[in-house]
């Protein structure tokens, strides 16, 4: 059960909070300006390359990966060369990952490894089986790891990861709030220079600004009557989160709020894109999980018995509310079903700001969701 009264206490969640996920999602904007002035230190800046690459292949452990590469393929547009390599092995440990190259992948290709940790055997032979196909080798992970030996070892360019001390304080968890942009950041670089996508410094630099201002109206110590994602949060108290988006980068950010729902409170979600979410999820709308399904529930006793799991809507939109939109034909399906919806939508921006504001509010919510659970 969330206990609402640690949301507006600042100094329980300080405490409550021993993996730094609070810290993480209010440091995000100084995140990326480290993320990407170590970049430019490695020499992003100076690079001249050849072309576009015909495939850009990431490799990585986790959600941090999934969503870096989720999130890179959608900025580079329609028919983006980006492809996640999706690891084998018997078991989500470092030692147990195996990632393999496609047959066809060669000298005209690009392969990007981003890792929060960098200790995988298995990134580390990905990284030498690409040198010996030929293809350039670009990797994001702490320093002094196993993985930036084999890079530099490899020919390949080796990107530090922007670490904080708290990180490893406690099991770092894959979708938290500061890995996703330490991993992002450098390869939106990388991938402005190679032309695949549009990041250039002064984009990043107000993708860090746009941060910065969500932490500060989602920080702590904010009131949850005034603070977005506090009271998200306690509107998906005991709730399914159906989570609908609206745009074409509203997509990844919905799918990575599922995710760090699941991996941060324990909290299932379902996530699908408007307008096909609308025949996607009637049927659930329509069924057990909607509000009126039980009326019976309004005398259930709220002391003694847990309460029931119904469905709420999260409608995250990118689009303006002037273009053609089926947020109408969302809020009438929900409501006629008695489901309640809530809906995020960022200011104006360019597409990395707009982005990263849903990314920030979401993952903040997640956050408080999981303290204030007690997960």
């Amino acid at each position: 059960m969330l206990d609402e009264t640690l949301l507006d206490n600042p100094g329980g969640l300080t405490a409550a909070d021993h993996r730094g996920l609070l810290r993480g999602a209010a440091e995000s904007g100084a995140r990326v300006r480290t993320a990407a002035r170590l970049a430019a230190e490695a020499g992003v800046p100076r690079l001249q390359p050849d072309g576009r690459p015909r495939a850009v292949l990431i490799a990585g452990p986790g959600a941090a990966a999934t969503h870096t590469a989720d999130l890179l393929g959608t900025l580079a547009g329609p028919g983006s060369p980006v492809t996640r390599l999706a690891p084998s092995g018997v078991a989500p440990a470092a030692g147990a990952l195996r990632w393999d190259l496609p047959g066809w992948a060669g000298s005209v290709d690009l392969l990007l490894v981003a890792t929060p940790d960098g200790t995988e055997p298995g990134l580390s032979l990905l990284a030498e089986a690409a040198y010996r196909r030929g293809c350039t080798v670009v990797a994001v992970a702490p320093p002094g790891t196993p993985l930036s030996e084999t890079v530099a070892g490899s020919h390949g360019l080796f990107l530090p990861m922007a670490t904080a001390s708290y990180d490893h304080e406690e099991p770092l968890a894959a979708s938290a709030p500061g890995v996703l942009w330490a991993l992002l950041t450098p390869l939106l670089a990388l991938l402005d220079r190679v032309g695949l996508l549009t990041a250039p410094p002064e984009a990043l630099e107000k993708v860090a600004d746009r941060l910065d201002q969500v932490a500060e109206r989602c920080g702590p110590a904010i009131a949850t009557y005034s603070n977005p994602a506090k009271t998200l949060a306690a509107e998906l108290a005991d709730a399914l989160p159906v989570v609908w988006t609206e745009g074409t980068s509203a997509g990844p950010a919905g799918r990575r709020f599922a995710s760090a729902l699941a991996e941060l409170s324990g909290t299932p979600a379902v996530v699908a894109e408007l307008p096909e979410a609308l025949a996607a999820h009637s049927v659930l709308l329509a069924g057990p999980l909607a509000a009126g399904a039980d009326p019976d529930d309004f005398f259930r006793d709220r002391v003694e018995e847990p309460s029931a799991l119904h469905a709420r809507v999260v409608l995250l939109r990118d689009r303006p509310l002037g273009g053609l939109t089926a947020a109408p034909a969302a809020r009438d399906l929900a409501l006629g079903h008695d489901t309640p919806i809530s809906e995020l939508e960022p200011e104006e921006g360019g597409e990395l700001e707009t982005l990263a504001e849903l990314i920030a509010i979401t993952d903040f919510t997640a956050v408080y969701l999981a303290l204030a659970s007690g997960t």
